[in-house]
């Protein structure tokens, strides 16, 4: 049940990859909101401000996670049913306040009204730190693992969920998330706002560093099934440790890059550490989900993999694409940036399609 094939193996990476990639797309956009609360002061413009910065690329990184969740579903099926056997309660609220999320971007500028827009800004600021606790929580529980009886049901309490190790998972995304997403604001503002984003980051990274040491050293002494995780978990520490020069020197790409690179390498421990297995049981180790027990047929495994050869390479192009269309900078007033007619062409027609309500 510890010996997976290099099938096995190759879609856990994959699984891990997807997550990754929407820990680092989707995890400035949780930040950005949260940003929305730590400006509140400045008035519902800046906060409008804020939110543009994400408003073209957010539902976009929202696709890894549904990605990454469509090929959990057909690569483990069976990791993917107990997960949802004790983690229903906390999915459900997950999946709804990501709903409901997607409305606070729709409508918050089709009323103008002050109270209209203050009031979707409150669901922005929810939207931004509820999905960063959950899944911090969620990912505790999993690499720590939860209690699972004999038909691979969980039977661990919704209140055994809320462990010291899984809410200190929660803290951990929650800050990692809000800094990632500060040093994204300070590549994408300019003028005052920018300048509270840099000051912001300085005063963030310090608990973080401290939150995150002492959650991935906990996991890698308590719960990681490999020394080897020991590797990218030094990186994600230097990573973070970079973050405070690197903000004193205003290098905001470098800055960027290592916020992006903490959680990438902070991912490779979790599921470095938690591989062979996807789902411990802490009652009896016979009960846990393997990448072995828990995977669907070769057969099934070979389609989807070619399927993924062919389609991935056109879903990062068009990211890639995305980003490079809307990379620059705004402020309160700015309007779109200037460029080749076919570039401003393509601008256009893609903001009239995200404003169409």
């Amino acid at each position: 049940m510890l010996d997976p094939t290099l099938l096995q193996t190759a879609w856990f990476a994959i699984i891990a990859f997807f997550f990754a990639g929407y820990f680092v797309l989707e995890g400035f956009d949780f930040g950005v909101q949260m940003n929305v609360a730590a400006s509140w002061r400045r008035g519902s413009g800046a906060r409008g401000t804020i939110l543009k910065t994400i408003g073209p690329v957010w539902d976009g990184n929202q696709v890894w996670v549904i990605t990454g969740g469509a090929l959990l579903f057909a690569a483990f099926p069976e990791w993917y049913a107990t997960l949802f056997s004790g983690f229903y309660l906390a999915l459900l609220l997950l999946l709804l306040v990501l709903i409901v999320r997607v409305c606070a971007f729709k409508w918050r500028d089709k009323v103008d009204s002050e109270r209209w827009r203050t009031s979707w800004d409150v669901v922005h600021v929810i939207g931004g730190f509820a999905p960063a606790l959950l899944w911090g929580v969620a990912f505790g529980n999993i690499v720590a693992g939860v209690a699972i009886d004999q038909n691979h049901w969980v039977t661990t309490s919704l209140l055994g969920l809320l462990n010291p190790f899984a809410l200190l998972g929660g803290v951990v995304f929650v800050l990692l998330f809000w800094l990632h997403g500060t040093v994204y604001l300070t590549l994408k503002l300019e003028g005052p706002l920018r300048e509270d984003m840099h000051r912001r980051a300085a005063v963030l990274v310090w608990p973080t560093i401290v939150a995150g040491a002492a959650f991935l050293l906990w996991f890698q002494l308590a719960h990681s099934r490999s020394g080897l995780t020991w590797i990218p978990l030094l990186l994600a520490a230097l990573a973070l440790v970079a973050v405070v020069p690197l903000t004193r020197m205003r290098r905001e790409g470098l800055t960027f890059g290592a916020t992006a690179t903490a959680i990438i390498a902070a991912a490779v421990t979790l599921f470095g550490g938690l591989f062979p297995y996807v789902l411990p049981a802490t009652n009896d180790p016979a009960n846990s989900l393997t990448v072995v027990n828990a995977s669907s047929t070769p057969h099934t495994l070979t389609l989807m993999l070619v399927a993924l050869a062919v389609l991935l390479p056109i879903v990062l192009a068009y990211t890639i694409w995305t980003y490079r269309v809307f990379r620059h900078r705004i402020g309160e007033d700015s309007g779109p940036a200037s460029g080749s007619p076919l570039m401003e062409r393509a601008r256009g027609a893609y903001r009239r399609a995200f404003e169409q309500s």
